[in-house]
């Protein structure tokens, strides 16, 4: 096996749900995953080892971007729509029929963030990342990582609240 069969086999799954957080759909995701890898065997230079999920990750960060660009109207802002009928694919029976309504509600709050919020909320929170491999990643600086991850989870405490507010529940 080569360092790059070592190297999709390891995180190709990774990068294949990263993208599906960002865009929302398996499609699109699985293009970019595509992408990603082929960018990274054509690069010039070895990845360390060390930074490689994060270097793949933001490979396909920039393709997402570049999608966004390219299917954008000119002149408008980029628009990420999720699809709100995605499901969890770990969920059980039980919990997908409870859980798909606050699933779907749940994406469509994240795809209301801007794209960089999300993606800082998403690293932070389901890769588990540090604060400093974010900003290596993102090109964004400590505090603004903070800033945005900080901001991005108060609007989605802020979606539940309203939701449950509406639904006559107690938060």
């Amino acid at each position: 096996m080569t360092d790059f069969e070592a190297l999709y086999r390891r995180y190709a799954g990774d990068v294949l749900r990263f993208a599906w957080y960002l865009c929302g759909d398996q499609e699109l995701a699985e293009d970019l995953t595509s992408e990603t890898f082929v960018r990274a065997w054509n690069a010039s230079g070895e990845i360390r080892a060390a930074s490689a999920k994060a270097y793949l990750f933001a490979i396909a960060r920039n393709c997402y971007l570049e999608t966004l660009r390219r299917s954008r109207p000119r002149g408008g802002a980029p628009t990420a729509p999720l699809n709100e009928n995605l499901r969890d694919p770990a969920a059980g029976p039980d919990h997908a029929a409870a859980g798909r309504s606050e699933l779907a509600g749940v994406m469509a709050a994240l795809g209301e963030l801007p794209e960089i919020d999300r993606t800082v909320l998403l690293l932070r929170a389901r890769e588990e990342w540090s604060y400093e491999e974010i900003a290596q990643a993102t090109g964004l600086s400590l505090a603004a990582v903070k800033v945005k991850i900080h901001r991005a989870r108060l609007r989605l405490v802020a979606w539940r609240d309203a939701r449950h507010t509406a639904k006559g529940e107690k938060t």
